[in-house]
């Protein structure tokens, strides 16, 4: 097949679990003998407009600055924007700038042919809808999440109007998990367009056995980590969804059972600031400990292998591809299981497949529970992270999530 993707982020723009998702599975579509073309975000018009990523065709239209001329014709959800209107222009200015190249120069003038269109997010639905109705070809609408999940039920109505419009459009509407699937059941989606395709993680890679003993005792020991201590780890957004200001009010009690316990937390976000106040104000200052930057993809699998247990009490996580990161580094994780958690469908809490525990990540007394099932563990979770690897070997590999999405392309596919 001849596939188009639609994604705002693509190496070397990443922002989070969307890019990792392109880049993995489109690499993969080439793997398998297929044509891969991707339509991404140009971050300040800074990087080339065509180039080639690992066997990937890669397009980066340079946009234009639309912000002014948009603002005269939007509506007060989108004034209300203020500062960040600038954002939702420039999706607006890559989606016309991309679906244009795709339909006026690749197909019309030098004569090039496709045969299915996969956009992902609003970041990417409305292009794709563009060159579905101006090339006749069948459009896949990925959701990875929503704005009504990713704003804990407030948000945007334009956004949300634009993800209404995508799943009508669209000829299927593929998500990451089956609680996500729900939730587009429930914001009114097509039931017979949705296919649930859970998201992977690549075992070769995010593999213990890549990280020596000494590499990972050196990592614990720069953060004052020593040897008889217990480290924790959160990595995430330090946004509301991602649960954060729970888990630390969750360590308090963890402390009072397990003293020699440190939390380690890696992210960038708002609440940085209110995370730091909120550690020094339940006096576990010197319990809890701050990376907040960007760190590379070989630095991040090298804190996996520093600690010895993962915590993601999202509220919300339509798949959670740091989970299975944290599975296939032989993690025992502590995951949230409520509403829309595709996490859940990653972790068994229980029996002999057992890899990691549930807990309600609205709740810091439920969360320092999840945490302590696995510290009172002989072994503190050890066997959990051997069974939690097993299962992305047999369940969250790429090869399996690119087949499974290539089976759905074919259904829609002449």
């Amino acid at each position: 097949m001849k596939i188009v993707h639609f994604s705002w982020e693509f190496p070397p723009v990443l922002f989070g679990g969307l890019g990792t998702f392109a880049t993995e599975i489109t690499q993969k579509q080439v793997a398998f003998g297929h044509d891969v073309t991707v339509f991404s975000l140009n971050q300040d018009n800074k990087h080339p407009t065509s180039d080639h990523y690992n066997g990937v065709e890669v397009y980066r239209p340079k946009m234009l600055d639309l912000s002014r001329m948009f603002h005269l014709c939007v509506d007060h959800d989108l004034r209300s924007w203020g500062p960040y209107f600038q954002f939702f222009a420039d999706v607006l200015s890559y989606n016309i700038m991309s679906a244009s190249q795709l339909t006026n120069l690749l197909v019309r003038k030098n004569g090039r042919s496709f045969h299915i269109i996969d956009a992902h997010d609003w970041l990417g639905v409305m292009g794709g809808i563009v060159a579905k109705k101006e090339l006749n070809l069948p459009l896949i609408f990925h959701v990875h999440s929503t704005e009504v999940g990713r704003s804990v039920g407030r948000g945007s109505h334009t956004i949300k109007d634009i993800e209404f419009e995508g799943g009508q459009a669209a000829d299927c509407v593929i998500t990451v998990s089956d609680a996500m699937a729900d939730e587009l059941l429930r914001l009114g989606f097509p039931h017979d367009k949705i296919r649930p395709c859970w998201n992977g993680v690549d075992p070769a890679k995010y593999d213990p056995g890549r990280i020596s003993q000494e590499q990972r005792l050196a990592l614990r020991r720069h953060y004052g980590v020593q040897d008889h201590e217990t480290l924790l780890f959160f990595i995430g957004r330090l946004v509301t969804v991602k649960g954060a200001d729970k888990l630390i009010r969750a360590m308090p009690q963890v402390i009072a059972n397990f003293p020699n316990t440190k939390l380690l937390i890696l992210g960038i976000g708002d609440m940085e600031h209110d995370l730091r106040h909120l550690a020094d104000s339940l006096g576990i200052h010197d319990k809890v400990i701050f990376r907040t930057e960007f760190v590379n993809e070989e630095e991040r699998i090298r804190h996996y292998a520093a600690a010895d247990v993962v915590i993601l009490p999202s509220l919300y996580e339509p798949f959670g591809i740091v989970c299975t990161e944290a599975m296939s580094m032989a993690k025992p994780t502590v995951v949230g299981a409520r509403g829309t958690n595709g996490m859940r469908e990653q972790i068994i809490p229980s029996g002999e497949k057992q890899c990691g525990v549930h807990i309600n990540p609205f709740e810091p007394k439920d969360i320092s529970w999840g945490i302590i099932q696995v510290l009172q563990q002989q072994d503190k979770g050890v066997r959990w992270g051997h069974n939690a690897r097993q299962r992305v070997l047999d369940e969250f590999s790429w090869d399996a999530v690119t087949r499974r999405t290539l089976a759905i392309y074919q259904e829609f596919v002449q």
